[in-house]
């Protein structure tokens, strides 16, 4: 299955966001330009790595810096191989955590951790429903505050416009917590999520991620991404709380090598 930033939808919300995008045999290739000192290339997950079209856009876009996330471990030998170097913070998240959904619902909700499975029964009745983004990230603003960053309106806009009915922006009644879901080529992502301290002490986002997980499954996803967890090779401390959350789930663990770098001088 295609990674979800190797998908048209996701090229074109990064389209919509300021990026410029180069599409060819399936591959998506970022592009941003940058005061001075020309652009920079983002390649993540691509199915292959074609090093002669990095080639090309690199003297296209007078590209400085080349940053590919490979897929594989074979596709980052190969980068180690032509030069590249892996860099100390990826860019997107190396460990993440997957569940399989082809399993029944009642199986699905067995691999839940005993205290998980009760928050999302007591909060059964509790009333959660689509949002817009204007409402979405009014709620998300209320909950954080200026603690955290919440992307501005017109990304969520975007998001919403590329993504359509495989997108799922949901929230309980009081806003006290909410999630994004995203859906593409049978995989299924906890986007982005947010709670405030009445949100986590009833546990309400337990019951909004199961939330997700059905609508997945209704979707037709095989595969339910929770998009990142604590990865000891790149530590990052403030990740821990959320992974034991996310681990409540269940679900296996897929790794990642990481973000490696090549200047354009280097490449060429």
């Amino acid at each position: 299955m295609v990674d979800i930033r190797q998908t048209i939808q996701y090229a074109n919300y990064l389209k919509q966001i300021g990026w410029m995008v180069e599409r060819t045999a399936e591959a998506n290739y970022f592009i941003k330009k940058l005061p001075l000192v020309g652009s920079i290339v983002k390649i993540q997950r691509p199915d292959e790595i074609r090093i002669n079209k990095i080639r090309e856009i690199t003297k296209k876009y007078r590209v400085f810096q080349i940053i590919i996330e490979p897929k594989t471990d074979l596709d980052a030998k190969y980068l180690l191989s032509i030069g590249f170097r892996l860099s100390k913070s990826p860019y997107l998240p190396t460990k993440t955590l997957q569940l399989d959904l082809t399993q029944t619902e009642k199986k699905l909700l067995g691999l839940l951790r005993k205290d998980t499975r009760r928050a999302v029964r007591q909060n059964e009745n509790i009333a959660t429903g689509f949002a817009s983004p204007e409402d979405f990230r009014n709620a998300w603003k209320r909950s954080v505050g200026l603690k955290r960053y919440v992307p501005p309106l017109a990304h969520l806009k975007a998001l919403k416009k590329s993504f359509k009915k495989n997108s799922l922006f949901i929230m309980t009644a009081d806003g006290s917590s909410g999630a994004i879901f995203l859906l593409a080529d049978g995989i299924a992502y906890y986007w982005q999520a947010f709670a405030n301290k009445e949100g986590r002490k009833k546990l309400y986002q337990y019951k909004v991620v199961w939330e997700g997980i059905l609508w997945a499954k209704k979707k037709g996803a095989r595969i339910f991404d929770f998009e990142g967890i604590y990865d000891e090779r790149f530590p990052n401390k403030t990740w821990l709380g959320f992974t034991h959350f996310k681990k409540s789930f269940g679900g296996y663990e897929v790794e990642y090598s990481g973000a490696f770098v090549k200047s354009r001088i280097a490449l060429l």
